[in-house]
């Protein structure tokens, strides 16, 4: 008899032709997350997940499910497992990591660009037939060529946008929990502490993981440090930022505006937010390339398999 595998929400299909040789691969048809309590009942029984990032699957859910042995995340983060519970329960979960760094680098460096130099809001303008012709005062925005970049996480993805900005002549400091030295040789980047790169810096991009010590690490201590002509970006995790806070350092001006890919409470959005015209928001896309998704699969299935067959699986996150 076939193992089973539950596919939490569509994915590209190709890579998953390589699964259903092996397995039978059952997939939500519906065209929304689960529920936990679906969570708990369409997972029970099978041998194998293919989870997003947006399945809460805490202890109750794991407890539902002693036959799954492995819960492949769709996604680099896996703050959405409790891991260290499935391990003791000897479910391995694995990520898919590598593949985003580039994709959301870029567009971490959009967002930047689309907040300094006013693109959305003048997008809309345009759209509205509001432009009646040129003026010297019209949406003003920043300068980026030649200003200083501070980038707190010199992960993969850190360091992918500092590589990036390369060209723009831009002065690069970066905060991180151990100094990376290949970093500062690759990238030219200078390593200082969090208070100063908040205070020096024009543009900050965050790239952590969420934990617990990162959860609300930039809230309105850390806005009041940052110039007034900050501009803040995020595509790491939305927790990482207090986002009502961020509200009113945009809304006092404390700082000058934002590009947010991810959000506190997805798919939630402070309502403030929302109303604001110094900051853009799009909805959690830093991965949304169609060849980015289907190599996200391709990992996905071959840590699934890996698991089925008894082995290592390439990205176990909670076991090694």
């Amino acid at each position: 008899m076939k193992q089973k595998v539950y596919v939490t929400y569509k994915i590209p299909e190709k890579p998953l032709d390589l699964l259903k040789d092996k397995s039978e691969v059952i997939i939500n048809e519906k065209d929304r997350s689960l529920t936990k309590k679906e969570l708990c009942e369409c997972l029970r029984g099978m041998d194998g997940v293919i989870c997003m990032y947006n399945d809460q699957i805490d202890r109750e859910v794991i407890d539902c499910i002693p036959g799954v042995k492995v819960l492949a995340n769709y996604a680099v983060g896996y703050n959405n497992i409790d891991f260290e519970y499935a391990a003791s329960k000897g479910i391995a979960v694995t990520n898919t990591p590598g593949v985003l760094t580039d994709v959301t680098a870029d567009l971490a460096l959009g967002l930047l660009f689309a907040v300094s130099r006013r693109i959305v809001e003048s997008d809309r303008c345009t759209r509205e037939g509001k432009f009646k012709g040129w003026t010297p005062t019209w949406f003003l925005g920043q300068d980026i060529t030649g200003k200083t970049l501070g980038i707190i996480g010199a992960g993969r993805i850190g360091s992918s946008l500092a590589k990036k900005v390369k060209g723009l002549d831009m002065r690069i400091l970066y905060y991180n929990r151990n100094r990376n030295k290949d970093f500062e040789q690759e990238t030219g980047a200078v390593y200082v502490e969090k208070s100063r790169l908040l205070k020096e810096s024009d543009f900050i991009s965050i790239h952590v993981p969420l934990t617990n010590e990162t959860k609300h690490m930039i809230g309105m201590d850390e806005f009041k440090m940052m110039k007034r002509n900050a501009v803040l970006i995020n595509t790491s995790r939305g927790p990482v930022v207090d986002e009502k806070a961020l509200v009113e350092a945009l809304r006092e001006g404390y700082i000058w505006g934002a590009g947010l890919d991810v959000y506190e409470n997805e798919p939630n959005i402070e309502p403030e937010l929302i109303k604001l015209e110094n900051v853009v928001l799009t909805p959690h896309i830093g991965s949304s390339t169609a060849e980015t998704r289907e190599k996200m699969a391709e990992i996905a299935v071959k840590n699934v398999l890996a698991v089925l067959n008894n082995e290592m699986p390439p990205n176990c996150v909670n076991m090694g």
